[in-house]
């Protein structure tokens, strides 16, 4: 798993479109949820050695919550190829949606 936290708009839309399969993590500053879920998104995550990892603190990039439709934090966003496939956002089921990258992650790479 590739870690990386993005600080721009730019990043962020690099980061999607270089990774074939990119799974963003949206948090915002006070966010208790945010805090939470990051080490069992993490710990998810490192299941799947082809999904690239970034997260973005959407307050120091605002530009984010425009272009990508986010209205809540914690939001879980999985682009295949530079497109969205997966989104969950606020109360997020870590068995569920590991269910979801699973079945995504299986066809993608064998």
């Amino acid at each position: 798993m590739i870690n990386e936290q993005l600080n721009t708009l730019d990043k962020v839309n690099e980061f999607i479109n270089e990774q074939q399969l990119a799974l963003l993590y949206v948090t915002m500053p006070q966010c208790s949820v945010c805090d939470g879920l990051r080490p069992q998104i993490k710990t998810l995550i490192e299941k799947y050695p082809h999904i690239h990892f970034g997260e973005v603190d959407a307050s120091h990039v605002e530009k984010i919550k425009g272009q990508f439709s986010i209205f809540t934090a914690p939001v879980v966003i999985l682009f295949l190829n530079g497109k969205e496939y997966l989104r969950e956002a606020r109360i997020i089921h870590t068995r569920l949606l590991e269910e979801k990258i699973n079945r995504i992650y299986d066809h993608v790479v064998d």
